[in-house]
Order: C-alpha cells, then structure tokens, then sequence
C-alpha cells in the first residue's frame, strides 16, 4: 500500500502521505510542537538516516475535516531476537546461510531514533488518535505484506490513551527503560553527597585519577559540523559496544540536527592535548535535559574514567543553566543504579496481522521482550513500573 492511500475508520479517516505532502499541511507543525524532538526531528531522521527504514505519514483527519492528529510510522526488517543475548550465536550461525531466518517485515509506530509519542494537533485528543490508530494500523500494514505492527517506545505516560491497543488484539510490553535523575542540587558536590557512601568515594577516586593525567577542556555548542569527522569515530566506537543496536546515526544527522534545532540541540565536547575525547548529543526542552547519545575514544575512556567524567560535566552544566531534570537513553542500567536515576518506562505495542497467529504469538512476546535478559532492571526502586 503506497503513500497517497486513504483508510476510513469509525470517527473519520487516515490518508497516508509522504514527507513532501506534509510540508503543504499546517497542522504538521503542531503535532509534536509540546515535544523535544518536534516535526523538524522526523523530517532530519528520515533524511539522514540509512538504516533501511521506509518513512511514511499518517493524516488523521475526523468527520469535518478537520486534522486531529499525525502519526509518523515507517517499515523496517527486525531482528526478532535482537533482545535474546542467549540466542544471538546460534541464529547468527544459521543466518550466514539464510539471511533472513527470524527477521520479518515490520509496521513501526512511533520514533525511528527514540522514544515514540501520539502526534496531537490538539492537547487532550490522546485517546481519539489512539482509537483512529487502532482502527486502520492493522489494515495498513496488511495492504502493505507487514506480518507485525508494533507501537515503539511508548513512554508509560500513554497506558490510559493506549488502553484500546492492549486490550484488542496488541501485547503490552516492556522497551528498554529511560532513566531520569531530578536535578534537585545546588551543584554537583551537593548531589554527590547524595550519593550512597561506596558510590561517592568510588566516584572521587575517579575523578581524582582523571585530574592527574593532562587536562581536560569542555566546549559546548549547537554546530558539530566543524567537528564531526573527529566525533563521529567516538559515536561508532560506543555503537558498536553496545549489545542491543536498532537504528545507526550518520555524520549527516549530526550536522543537519545542529542546523535545523539549534534552539534545543546541546553538543558537549571533551579535548585533552587539542584532540577529541569524548562527546554527547543532547536536546534541551521545558527543563529537561535529554542525553541521547555518547561518543568516547576508548584508547583512554576506561582509564580516564571519561563516562562519569562527561557525566559530571553535563550535570554541573545542567544545574547551572537551572534545569531540573537529566534523562538518558536505555542501556548502561549498572551506573546509572548506583547513581541514583529512576527508570523512565518506555512501552512496546505488539500485534501479528493474521487472525490465526496472533494468540500464538502473544505468549512468545513475554520471551523475547528484552527487558527480562537484564539482571540490574529488577534492582531500580521503580522496578515495579515496567
């Protein structure tokens, strides 16, 4: 089913548009306008990003006409253990000659490069955009040969709007969490003394190290353009570490996010000797500071201790600019414990298209979803949230 289609549904109807068609509708610039990553973010992913996804849009515009919501959602082949480390060598060995053994084609609602949100043109219109959603996803990604359609990374925030989703036909289940800290401090000496007593002296021991080698100077700016060919090595160098990988960031993506965001894009860069060390992206919204991705030279990243390092930079620079939150992206939970963050649920909508295989699939979920492979999740206070 191409772009230009239209789906009717109880309520009003979905027409599925491209990029280019959006840019003649007022209403895409309201959709997300209360978010940090706005209209102008799904524009720069599907333009910079190569990971094979296939960007579409959905136009839900009710019975006069008028447009309530737009929904970004996009097609991608999935890994289907992607979260199973136990099963990854086996099906890796099987792969090398069936390519695509237990990957399938995926109708994926929500963020390409984070977290996903319901795209309101009007506050309070959650639950009828859910209920358009829940109407028409499923007819979409039939017409278009998409065995699943999965809601990603849906803050716990929606579990009332998307009540319709797990109780007709869809399996609620846990994404890998965000984390928050509140930065209630008045520096970051005071939020060290927060800290458990093990967590702080480890923490100075670190730094205290870090100080001793040559000296360590932070730039902060919103254009990475000049820089990104030394930044860009330190981003792969942590992606490829990391055991769970979806989407892959391009050079082009960091420098069209710093020229089309500069209102909320923060680059942070660490030199020592002149030379690049370390750097993350962030984006800055309504008092939060989002830490979305790092990029560290592990020639020195473990003996200079540069993630808690960095860490105290962005937390210093954050309470000093008056934010009151720091939220970072999943993974790395063992830190971020002992640090004192709160996990941030983020929620996985799952369905399989055929009527038949659906009750089937569902069970399976609950041992694929990734969260259950982590050890350290169940040890977060808020655990129970997930």
């Amino acid at each position: 089913m191409q772009s230009g289609s239209t789906i009717p549904f109880p309520g009003g109807i979905a027409r599925v548009v491209t990029s280019d068609a959006l840019q003649r509708c007022d209403a895409w610039t309201a959709a997300f306008h209360q978010k940090a990553k706005d209209h102008r973010f799904y524009e720069i992913i599907e333009q910079t990003l190569d990971s094979g996804f296939e960007h579409h849009y959905f136009v839900l515009e009710d019975d006069a006409g008028v447009v309530r919501g737009i929904q970004p959602v996009f097609f991608v082949r999935q890994n289907l253990v992607e979260g199973v480390p136990a099963l990854r060598s086996s099906v890796d060995a099987v792969r090398r000659a069936l390519p695509q053994f237990l990957t399938m084609r995926i109708l994926m609602v929500g963020c390409a490069a984070g977290e996903g949100h319901l795209g309101l043109c009007s506050a309070g219109d959650e639950e009828w955009v859910a209920r358009a959603l829940h109407a028409t996803l499923g007819i979409y990604a039939r017409r278009s040969k998409a065995p699943l359609v999965v809601l990603k990374d849906f803050s716990g925030a929606y579990r009332t709007a998307l009540h319709t989703f797990a109780t007709n036909g869809y399996t609620r289940v846990p994404s890998m969490p965000m984390t928050r800290l509140a930065l209630r401090y008045r520096d970051f000496e005071d939020y060290l003394n927060s800290l458990g007593k093990a967590t702080r002296k480890d923490l100075r021991r670190k730094f205290r190290r870090t100080e001793k080698a040559a000296p360590i100077e932070l730039e902060v700016t919103t254009d990475i353009a000049p820089h990104v060919d030394e930044i860009y090595p330190l981003y792969l160098q942590v992606h490829e570490r990391s055991a769970l990988k979806f989407e892959r960031l391009t050079k082009q993506y960091f420098r069209t996010l710093g020229e089309r965001m500069p209102d909320k894009v923060r680059f942070f860069i660490w030199r020592q000797d002149a030379r690049i060390v370390a750097f993350s992206l962030a984006l800055v919204h309504e008092g939060t500071i989002y830490d979305d991705y790092l990029g560290l030279d592990y020639r020195l990243a473990l003996d200079l201790h540069l993630y808690f390092y960095t860490l105290r930079d962005i937390i210093r620079w954050s309470i000093a600019q008056g934010l009151h939150t720091y939220c970072s992206s999943p993974l790395n939970y063992q830190p971020k414990l002992h640090l004192g963050c709160d996990l941030m649920p983020l929620d996985l909508y799952v369905m399989h298209t055929s009527p038949l295989l659906n009750p089937i699939f569902r069970p399976a979920l609950k041992f694929l979803e990734p969260t259950r492979h982590d050890p350290v999740l169940e040890r977060f206070p808020n655990a129970s949230e997930l």
